[in-house]
């Protein structure tokens, strides 16, 4: 951008840090160092007045953005750009304020090394030219797939940190197909403490043993003598929790070789299948194929 710009701040902007309002609204090559820069100098006002980054912005201020210009835009960012032009994102819900999309197994929420393609990518590529980039509320593991609460204002985005936050405030329900033959045949709960250790080969991961506490509710669907249908109520949202938890009592997600799950062609097989919030619920049945297809006669019969 070579001139001066003034930009109203819209409802769906509201609320947020001067600086969050910035990385969104300018060109995503420009990086932050640069915008603080601008924000100390003074390049940045907002109502004619100069402002500190974090303070809060108010529907109809009006924020003066600085001159600026992009030398060269990254390789990097020209992948990224490129591999959200050609993917596509599965919007299985809508009401005011959120997106509700099924993330596919193998797509990352976030963009990261060796990997450009990303929710958040696609949805800066499909949604370039909205007041306020529609920001993913949570996250999923790359290779997990099911739903995802996606925030289209920065209110509704709050809103849902806050749920998140408070473990209690609303359900997230999980579909894991198993290795072996679940050996309880009513609801179980699981309890255990979580906590990120270095392995021999210098990586790290999951394990109980210590940590912070994790806790969720284990149902039997289906149960075979080789692999056995789970339903998973999370209590806690610690990382890698149902896939550790499941590992240390012996009964892997298959696909899941990290955590001793046998490989599979279909990837890990876990699913986040219903999110449970105040006032909504949203449901997204696995497309997992044959024979690990999930029959809707199965999951009548899994907790609400």
């Amino acid at each position: 951008m070579g001139q001066v710009e003034f930009v109203t701040v819209t409802p769906e902007e509201a609320g947020q840090k001067v600086l969050q309002f910035l990385q969104r609204r300018v060109n995503k090559d420009v990086p932050k160092s640069a915008i603080m820069r601008w924000i100390r100098t003074g390049q940045v006002r907002v109502n004619k007045g100069r402002v500190k980054p974090f303070v809060r912005l108010k529907m109809d201020d009006v924020v003066r953005i600085p001159p600026y210009t992009i030398d060269e835009v990254s390789n990097q960012g020209s992948q990224q750009r490129a591999a959200a032009h050609n993917g596509t994102l599965d919007i299985v819900a809508e009401s005011e304020g959120l997106l509700v999309l099924h993330k596919p197994a193998g797509l990352p929420v976030q963009p990261g090394t060796g990997h450009d393609d990303a929710v958040t990518t696609r949805l800066k590529a499909k949604f370039a030219d909205a007041s306020f980039c529609p920001t993913p509320a949570h996250r999923l593991d790359k290779n997990t797939s099911g739903l995802l609460l996606v925030a289209t204002s920065y209110s509704r985005l709050q809103e849902l940190h806050e749920l998140f936050r408070n473990e209690h405030a609303l359900g997230k329900h999980y579909l894991a197909w198993v290795e072996g033959r679940w050996e309880h045949s009513e609801t179980i709960e699981l309890r255990d403490q979580l906590a990120k250790q270095k392995q021999h080969d210098g990586k790290e991961r999951m394990e109980t043993g210590a940590g912070k506490e994790s806790l969720c509710t284990v149902t039997p669907l289906l149960v075979t003598n080789k692999k056995s249908l789970l339903h998973v109520a999370l209590q806690t949202g610690r990382t890698h929790q149902i896939r550790v938890q499941l590992s240390a009592r012996k009964h892997s997600i298959i696909g899941d070789v990290k955590y001793n799950g046998s490989p599979n062609p279909q990837g890990m097989l876990l699913h986040a299948w219903r999110i449970v919030l105040p006032a909504e619920t949203f449901t997204c049945v696995p497309t997992w194929k044959r024979p690990f297809d999930v029959s809707t006669h199965l999951l009548a019969n899994a907790p609400t």
